[in-house]
């Protein structure tokens, strides 16, 4: 390596140890080559060259960490976001689950709430008399204050069958907000993936879509172990449509539907 080589990494990972004691965030546990040109691209807009200096400044900026923060923690979703997933979960996997009257599901990354108000109102569609409860959890605060106060812009709501959206949501002048029905199903908590642990079997639906990508493989592999062992006996976890589960023999999952896995 070197020096220059050596410098640049010392820098980065000097910034993502003043982040982690800042925030309680370690960017040093998400894929390198993404996290680190994220974070100087969004370092060079904001006028800092170097990291150490911009590291000072989130250190005196509350505002200027959250503004890190909402970038690198990638809050991208939206309503039926991959809409394939959710009319596989509607048609079959939600009527098999809830078949004993009783469903418990969790969003693991659920961002600012989209897929957790989805997933309500699958199940209000698939299985109206099942007792049901969602858990939501992220790491970004401000995405888990934003899922309580359930807002959705037109952006937000571009996949949602119309008529879905109509039944389960109410439109003001700015956001599509959800119904006391689907709240009613749900509860938000702040949690970070890569230092919680889940309750065993506590589960019958995992969701853990479009957010391993991000991370290490080590630690995607840790993270899908985990989810695992939440999940009851032939539970089911859907990942994103661009994710897989490396170690899913291992882990006795069987693959059962593209991105559906079923815990043995």
């Amino acid at each position: 390596m070197t020096a220059a080589a050596a410098h640049v990494h010392d820098d980065y990972v000097a910034f993502c140890d003043g982040v982690r004691a800042l925030a309680d965030l370690d960017l040093l546990k998400y894929r390198r080559g993404q996290m680190e040109r994220r974070v100087r691209s969004f370092a060079g807009r904001r006028g800092h060259d170097a990291l150490g200096p911009y590291l000072d400044a989130l250190r005196d900026d509350a505002r200027a960490l959250d503004e890190l923060l909402d970038r690198v923690t990638i809050n991208v979703s939206n309503l039926w976001r991959n809409p394939e997933q959710w009319e596989l979960l509607q048609q079959a996997i939600v009527p098999e689950l809830a078949a004993d009257g009783e469903l418990r599901a969790w969003s693991a990354g659920c961002s600012y709430g989209a897929e957790v108000y989805t997933l309500a109102a699958i199940c209000r569609l698939a299985a109206p008399a099942a007792a049901t409860r969602i858990l939501g959890t992220d790491v970004d605060r401000r995405a888990i204050g934003r899922a309580r106060r359930g807002e959705f812009t037109a952006e937000d709501v571009r996949h949602a069958p119309s008529a879905d959206l109509r039944r389960f949501f109410e439109h003001d002048r700015r956001h599509w907000r959800p119904s006391a029905e689907l709240r009613a199903l749900v509860a938000f908590e702040v949690g970070d993936l890569l230092r919680l642990a889940p309750p065993h079997e506590a589960y019958d639906l995992v969701l853990c879509r479009n957010t391993v990508i991000y991370f290490n493989d080590d630690v995607r592999d840790a993270l899908h172990a985990r989810l695992t062992t939440s999940l009851r006996p032939g539970g089911i976890l859907v990942v994103g449509a661009t994710e897989r589960v490396g170690t899913a023999d291992r882990l006795g999952l069987e693959l059962i539907a593209p991105f559906t896995y079923r815990r043995a």
